[in-house]
């Protein structure tokens, strides 16, 4: 008699014994989410009086210095591991001035955070100069409107120290430009923060699901695009190769972004090297299942847990994503 007939068989697997219940499903759940994997990115603009909603990304805001502090002690009782700062200044200019003022809008951000938490969450700042400049581009521009790497790696240079001085537990750049870990490790070094330790955005891809954070940081390009110094879509062994340059340069830890549309680059990443290694869901990511879930096609809760899981699965040991406090609330449930 066969199994289909109720027959059984020392060779016939029911991998559904182990699916059976709620509570068998989660003991042998073989990647796990803890609120302590996320991270949340947070913008924060220099001049308003209340939140500014951002209407590519419902729930997410321009945060007020005050609104900021707020969001960050409800991170903090969350559970999740650390805030990631973005600054909209109320103004910019073709070096992006305000990025490493004293005053600026996220160094003055980082000083409170840290007064208020201390300890309790770890704050990355995101070195870039794109909020910062009029032009909207990552780094300085030639009069023939050509980013010129050299003479920006000195500008995040000093945009990492007082990053550092401001309080930021990390320090993240993401301009992707060549040797920018090894300036800002260099910086970070001969100012006494030796203990300063570097996320680089390793393999940023000039992917086409930024749109909505253009919108949320007010960064982007006035004209031409990233493309000739962010990765190219297509391309997974270069990723590898950026990766091994921004370790051998110092960089502590690695980020892959985005996440969902380069699953096979995080895994690659992870396989290849023994750092930690993030990947951040980006804008474009959220977007789509708000959309998708507002038009009521999708389950909004089961998707934000399964593509939070699918990051992990694929290797990624920390998850930047708009979700992070949501996201703890729901894997507690």
């Amino acid at each position: 008699m066969s199994p289909a007939q109720g027959g059984s068989s020392p060779g016939f697997a029911r991998g559904r014994r182990l699916r059976s219940t709620p509570a068998l499903r989660r003991l042998t759940a073989q990647t796990r989410v803890a609120p302590a994997d996320l991270v949340l990115p947070v913008f924060v603009k220099e001049g308003i009086d209340e939140p500014v909603p951002i209407g590519s990304m419902p729930g997410v805001v321009q945060h007020t210095p005050d609104s900021l502090r707020k969001a960050a002690h409800e991170a903090a009782e969350a559970g999740i591991g650390g805030l990631i700062l973005f600054g909209v200044p109320a103004e910019k200019d073709e070096v992006g001035s305000q990025a490493d003022a004293a005053d600026g809008i996220v160094n003055v951000a980082l000083r409170r955070l840290r007064e208020d938490l201390g300890d309790e969450l770890v704050l990355l700042a995101d070195l870039c100069l794109c909020e910062y400049t009029s032009h909207g581009h990552c780094g300085l521009v030639t009069p023939a409107g050509v980013v010129d790497n050299d003479p920006t790696l000195d500008r995040y240079a000093a945009v990492a120290i007082a990053q550092a001085q401001a309080g930021a537990h990390v320090i993240a750049p993401s301009g992707m430009m060549d040797g920018q870990v090894a300036a800002i490790r260099r910086a970070l070094d001969g100012a006494a923060f030796t203990e300063t330790p570097i996320l680089a955005y390793a393999a940023k891809y000039a992917s086409g699901f930024y749109g909505p954070f253009r919108e949320a940081a007010e960064g982007a390009p006035q004209f031409g695009d990233r493309s000739t110094y962010q990765m190219d879509p297509p391309n997974a062994d270069e990723a590898l190769r950026e990766v091994a340059q921004d370790l051998a340069e110092g960089a502590d830890a690695v980020m892959v972004k985005p996440a969902l549309p380069y699953l096979d680059v995080v895994a690659r990443v992870a396989d290849a090297v023994d750092v930690p290694v993030s990947a951040y869901q980006v804008s474009g990511e959220y977007a789509m299942v708000e959309a998708a879930a507002r038009n009521g096609w999708i389950d909004r809760e089961r998707a934000i847990v399964e593509t939070l899981t699918a990051i992990r699965r694929a290797g990624a040991g920390q998850v930047l994503t708009y979700w992070a406090v949501e996201a703890a609330r729901l894997l507690r449930r």
